[in-house]
């Protein structure tokens, strides 16, 4: 049949992700780092992901598509995107200006799990990475302050994630100007994949980046710090 349909132009999509998140019928998805059209049939033509767009990378065509089936679309609902996972910069307090009283997120963008985060985003550029081991967040009380503050915080579980981090954060490297990066990791040895997945991102990526690395010990001191 011949209906309204969404068209994404993959070379004005920024890879942010947020049309994904828009979309609450599970259409669209992230692949190699571009917004695509997953489903025909998951469409439904109203458009809810267009103003969601910062570069103007999706419109409305007319064409020969799949009629939509909003029993399908029900049916697959609780597999979708999460709309939480929509990427954004927030507005943290300046790295050279002391937190409020009250302590203050020093959280950069979201999301900040390595898993969700997209492959291309504003806040990459110029910037400096904290790839971080979920478990410092709890282990080391002044995290936010020491080492979230002026960075753009990345986080994950190697030994929770059935994934190997190499490969995403290689590309999160390759495309946009990062600057340093620090990796803070737990004593424990399982988070010794997480060093070493930056480490091989590092190599693959082809470029010369400082890399700092903070191990923090399970009584919540840095055990060792080879940046400074």
């Amino acid at each position: 049949m011949t209906r309204k349909i969404i068209e994404i132009d993959a070379h004005l999509c920024n890879g942010c992700g947020a049309c994904a998140a828009a979309c609450h019928e599970g259409a669209i998805a992230m692949v190699d780092g571009k917004a695509k059209l997953m489903r025909e049939d998951f469409c439904d033509g109203l458009g809810d992901c267009l103003p969601a767009c910062p570069t103007g990378a999706i419109r409305f065509v007319e064409r020969e598509a799949k009629a939509y089936d909003a029993q399908a679309v029900s049916a697959g609902r609780a597999v979708h995107t999460c709309p939480g996972s929509r990427a954004r910069a927030l507005q943290p307090h300046p790295a050279d200006v002391p937190a409020p009283s009250d302590g203050g997120s020093r959280l950069a963008q979201w999301p900040c799990q390595i898993r969700l985060v997209p492959l291309n985003a504003p806040y990459f550029q110029n910037s400096a990475l904290l790839i971080a081991a979920d478990c410092t967040a709890y282990a080391y009380a002044r995290l936010h302050e020491d080492f979230m503050r002026g960075r753009v915080t990345l986080i994950g579980c190697p030994k929770l994630d059935p994934v190997d981090y190499s490969e995403k954060l290689a590309a999160i490297l390759q495309g946009n100007d990062v600057r340093s990066v620090t990796v803070l990791r737990m004593e424990v040895p399982c988070c010794g994949g997480l060093e070493r997945a930056v480490r091989t991102a590092l190599s693959v990526s082809g470029k010369e980046i400082p890399c700092r690395v903070v191990t923090i010990g399970v009584e919540g001191t840095v055990l060792e710090d080879t940046g400074r």
